[in-house]
């Protein structure tokens, strides 16, 4: 006996569309299908409601027959589904959420459901939250596995001369008081990265879900390889709202990072510039606008760049 195929929210829905097009459309058009052979590959018993955050994947809560609570996530074929199933492979559970099955076919996961599952975005106190974050990322740095998979930080760089290359050798409709420096800078660092450990890739406060296992738990990472001081980035261009001296509060919080991870101040600073500025491309490519949200930390790191 089938169960209702659950519903796409109409905003994940928009998101495949606009990142993946047609191949978007057929993955929705495919997705009640796809799910009842899931149902009955992983015996899944029941289906919750899909979770208030949309991302880039269809993701909700389901009870296998067994009882056991775990997370299904689905989404169209990418590279990065595949990463982060092996990067979740490595964990182990070790710090992160259990890996309990996958289907390379589907692009889908089962993962252990962390409860009661609340973000480190609700911790108010930030020194608090950013050493948790900051002891996370060094317990999930791994060496990499020989002739591994994973996409390095140097071809994530290439999206910059891809950008380029698309806008007749400018940045287009992209600042370039932004763009060229990082572009500059995110070379010169990843020709003297330090060892390549395997990395989250995107180890922010929506990923780190306070759980009963442990006091905290790490859940989507993008599987990456490239040395430490890149991890910081995600976490630095996260909630920076929350004090009203954007610079202030990312002086401080490097500050506290490079002491935890034992990595210079310096580097981890134009890292986060770099970084930060190629995550704006990324959204400029799928989704053709640049939101303010998406460049306040490089905008409030900037003076500080042209002063190193």
């Amino acid at each position: 006996m089938t169960m209702p195929s659950p519903t796409i929210q109409p905003e994940l829905a928009q998101k495949f569309t606009d990142v993946f097009g047609d191949a978007g459309r057929a993955w929705i058009a495919g997705f009640p299908a796809m799910f009842e052979r899931l149902r009955e590959q992983w015996d899944i018993a029941d289906v919750g409601e899909t979770y208030g955050y949309v991302g880039y994947a269809w993701v909700a809560p389901v009870t296998l027959r067994d009882g056991t609570k775990a997370v299904l996530k689905a989404a169209p074929a990418d590279k990065e589904y595949a990463t982060e199933y092996e990067a979740m492979r490595l964990y182990a559970g070790d710090g992160a959420a259990r890996l309990i099955a996958g289907d390379p076919d589907a692009v889908a996961i089962l993962l252990e459901r962390i409860e009661p599952g609340t973000t480190l975005a609700e911790l108010d106190d930030d020194v608090s939250a950013t050493e948790i974050a900051g002891l996370a990322m060094r317990r999930l740095f791994r060496p990499l596995p020989a002739g591994h998979g994973f996409p390095t930080v140097e071809r994530w760089g290439l999206a910059f001369g891809r950008f380029r290359a698309a806008n007749n050798g400018t940045s287009g409709g992209f600042p370039a008081e932004l763009f060229d420096p990082a572009e500059r800078i995110y070379a010169e660092l990843t020709a003297s990265q330090d060892t390549a450990v395997l990395l989250h890739g995107d180890l922010h406060h929506w990923n780190i879900l306070r759980a009963e296992r442990e006091p905290w738990l790490v859940i989507d990472p993008k599987g990456v390889a490239g040395e430490p001081a890149y991890e910081v980035c995600a976490l630095l261009r996260n909630r920076t709202g929350i004090e009203p001296d954007a610079r202030k509060l990312a002086e401080r919080r490097i500050a506290q990072l490079s002491d935890i991870l034992e990595v210079d101040a310096r580097r981890l600073t134009l890292w986060a510039f770099a970084a930060g500025v190629l995550s704006a491309i990324w959204y400029f490519e799928d989704h053709g606008v640049l939101r303010d949200e998406n460049v306040e930390l490089v905008q409030a790191l900037l003076p500080a760049i042209r002063a190193l």
